[in-house]
């Protein structure tokens, strides 16, 4: 039985779980690669009074929150990057890293350590929750933001080749977005082992998200003559394919080329 979320012993009454804290080098540049070129994050990161982001459960190394502070500085050269864990080793090995004010790194989980920020990168830290456990985190993560900010939640394959994630406001969940490297595929279904917790478990017959796989493995299926140009060309003539089926797909070939999709929440969102 999963356990429950709780406010952990301790002066930083941290609440959460610690995950297995694998990582890797890159592992996360799909999703910061979106970040940066997605007019929902920058326009958010710009316009912010105090563009502070938090990066939560960044593993046993603190590497994809240097990355990630190291590519938002295109967006933004003032951000400030915190990077928080449960452990308290993990956070030790992060202020090793640390350059302050620019990138810190703090004991703290979804309560984000009294931090009130303006972007929220959350990445394979709810795996081991049940789905009513991390909606729950969602509604905190999502009240600890600043005044129109961010949370991207998701999760990926240790090396970053296989990916999902949501942007969600404290409205709620507005985008849904697969990414990958194509090469790395044998059918688009293959991703639907990276779901992240909020859908993995509704890739069952009659669910909005496994019609999505579904009709992207069909779509894949009928470019394949674009196979001899390679996987890329594949996946983008997929993905265009899916468009014209009716799919509400709003990025553009640029992005397809990178090996992503995104979509409306509500095109794949649970029935109940």
């Amino acid at each position: 039985m999963a356990r429950k979320p709780r406010l952990a012993a301790g002066r930083a009454r941290t609440l959460g779980l610690p995950t297995r804290g694998t990582t890797n080098p890159n592992r996360l540049r799909r999703v910061d690669r979106w970040m940066v070129g997605t007019p929902l994050v920058v326009d958010a990161l710009t316009a912010a009074d105090d563009p502070l982001v938090v990066d939560l459960g960044y593993g046993a190394t603190p590497v994809t929150t240097v990355e990630m502070a190291a590519r938002l500085r295109a967006v933004r050269a003032d951000v400030r990057v915190l990077g928080l864990e449960l452990d308290a080793d993990r956070v030790a090995a992060g202020e090793a890293a640390a350059d302050p004010p620019r990138l810190e790194f703090r004991r703290g989980g979804f309560e984000l350590a009294g931090a009130r920020p303006v972007l929220l990168r959350a990445f394979n830290v709810l795996r081991q929750y049940t789905e009513e456990q991390a909606n729950e985190a969602w509604t905190t993560m999502l009240g600890r933001l600043a005044p129109g900010g961010l949370l991207v939640e998701g999760t990926c394959d240790e090396i970053g080749r296989r990916c999902s994630w949501v942007a969600l406001t404290a409205d709620g969940p507005l985008t849904f977005t697969l990414a990958c490297l194509p090469a790395d595929l044998e059918t688009p279904g293959d991703l639907a082992e990276r779901l992240p917790k909020s859908l993995i478990h509704r890739n069952v017959d009659g669910e909005r998200v496994h019609r999505l796989l579904a009709d992207l493995d069909a779509c894949w299926a009928t470019a394949a003559p674009f196979a001899p140009f390679g996987p890329r060309a594949r996946w983008v003539e997929a993905v265009r394919l899916l468009a014209a089926r009716g799919w509400p797909v709003l990025d553009t070939r640029k992005r397809w080329r990178l090996g992503e999709i995104t979509v409306p929440w509500d095109a794949v969102s649970p029935l109940s």
